[in-house]
């Protein structure tokens, strides 16, 4: 029976996807649910599966093209593959004499042609610009696993002579990638942007985690880390200055009763913003829970459209990465975001004596119409205080 490989629907809002590399080629055999083709929209990456098992026979849009949802892109026939017979059935049609007592052929290294790479170390290259026969395979039977691709990557190029060829490579941005360039040009078109910053004492923030993170791991099967903390400490600072979880329409200012925190995080193709929806009914382990399952599939692009559409603030801790201080963009139509840095032993005056404390700046990077100054120091004060006194939050005081 033929199938027909449609585009599926992403939500409401998007009406097409642009076709990244096919992970299967003409003539290849598929399992169900293996995937066939990555699909990209301007607000997720997704992968099409193979609806059962099967040929792929016809690939109708390549790679860069753009296809409507609900357009077929491709065709399989269901059922076993074709000339996939036994590798003795092929040897005894062969036209080549059988020659008798020959020795087996010695073992080799598989050649590039015979390398069969995997979907994600295929996904791998395409995202550095190698080429699969450049890379040495370390899976089963000489598959090309993802590691072998970062391996080769983590490898010291080779130095290139004085005066050697200044080679230049164009890579089409994806379209996700497109979509996160125009809206961060447009926040900073559209909205008066000022950033400003504090730190915070992370002292007793790390004695509590310290206390009791295997009895809320055991309990709960996540770690407790810091984002819990911030979240909560932001909902708290965002109930005191509500300014900051409010949005801007046309000449009114639409104020949000409710606390639908996004969490930007690096997806394998760009930085995506998941939401904890209605985060202030969250306990610390239903967020850690939230953040941690949004990383695992970000990465692995598997995060829905509408997990990804909303939002009144968000939060971008940029010290996973190192980073000591930033100003962050706000994530449009919101009017603040909360940048979190890099924890660092620094010199602090403490009752009148220099003591060395876990310290990280915070900066908030909020919309000017309608966030003053008084506002936005406001909330990195409560910030501070949450932070610095974690029991504040427990307590609600």
């Amino acid at each position: 029976m033929t199938i027909e490989l449609k585009v599926p629907s992403f939500g409401e809002s998007v009406t097409e996807a642009y076709l990244g590399d096919w992970l299967k080629a003409e003539g290849e055999h598929v399992e169900q649910d293996e995937p066939l083709v990555v699909l990209e929209t301007d607000k997720v990456t997704a992968e099409l599966p193979a609806p059962a098992a099967g040929t792929i026979t016809k690939v109708l849009k390549q790679k860069g093209d753009t296809a409507s949802v609900g357009e077929t892109i491709g065709m399989m026939s269901e059922g076993e593959s074709q000339g996939t017979a036994p590798a003795a059935e092929e040897a005894e049609t062969t036209d080549v004499p059988a020659k008798a007592a020959t020795p087996p052929p010695a073992p080799r290294a598989p050649a590039a042609e015979d390398v069969r790479v995997m979907p994600a170390a295929r996904r791998e290259l395409a995202e550095r610009g190698f080429d699969a026969k450049d890379v040495t395979p370390s899976g089963p039977g000489g598959r090309l696993l993802k590691e072998d691709v970062a391996r080769h990557a983590a490898q010291p190029a080779a130095t290139a002579p004085t005066g050697g060829a200044r080679d230049v490579e164009r890579v089409p941005m994806t379209r996700l990638r497109q979509r996160i360039a125009e809206r961060l040009v447009e926040a900073q078109q559209t909205a008066a942007l000022l950033t400003t910053f504090n730190e915070c004492d992370m002292t007793n923030v790390k004695t509590l985690r310290a206390d009791y993170k295997e009895a809320f791991q055991e309990k709960y099967g996540i770690k407790l880390g810091f984002m819990s903390f911030f979240v909560r400490a932001a909902i708290d600072a965002l109930k005191l200055i509500p300014q900051v979880n409010a949005t801007i329409d046309g000449t009114d200012i639409v104020y949000h009763n409710y606390y639908d925190i996004g969490i930007a995080v690096g997806g394998g193709r760009g930085l995506v913003v998941p939401v904890l929806r209605n985060a202030e009914r969250m306990s610390f382990a239903d967020i850690e829970t939230g953040i941690s399952d949004f990383a695992a599939r970000a990465k692995a692009n598997t995060l829905t459209v509408d997990e990804l559409q909303g939002g009144t603030f968000t939060i971008s801790n940029g010290g996973v990465y190192g980073s000591m201080m930033s100003t962050p963009i706000i994530n449009s139509p919101q009017s603040g975001i909360l940048g979190l840095h890099a924890i660092q032993d620094r010199p602090v005056a403490i009752d009148g004596q220099l003591e060395v404390r876990p310290m990280m700046y915070v900066a908030l990077t909020y919309d000017h119409r309608i966030i003053d100054g008084r506002e936005s120091v406001t909330f990195l004060k409560r910030i501070k205080e949450c932070i610095e006194n974690p029991a504040r939050m427990l307590l609600e005081t």
